[in-house]
């Protein structure tokens, strides 16, 4: 399993942030995180052309970003 290399922000607020300020350059999103949660983040990265990367769980993701937490989505940021 890789961590997520450079400046990222963790969590939907954070990453509906920086998406909507035009500074994410890859999203991910937890599989089993609710649809609630994730369906307004995919649908952002989707009108804003933003590569979008699923990962199986959140625990999975909070892993690779590095905290001991499960995570719902995760954004790298443009330097």
């Amino acid at each position: 399993m890789i961590g997520l290399q450079g400046k990222k922000v963790v969590g939907v607020k954070q990453t509906l942030k920086v998406i909507k300020g035009g500074k994410a350059s890859i999203v991910y999103i937890a599989k089993d995180a609710e649809d609630r949660v994730t369906i307004p983040v995919s649908e952002l990265c989707r009108q804003n052309s933003i590569e979008l990367i699923y990962v199986n769980t959140m625990k999975e993701l909070g892993h690779m970003c590095g905290i001991d937490v499960g995570a719902a989505t995760a954004a790298l940021i443009n330097e």
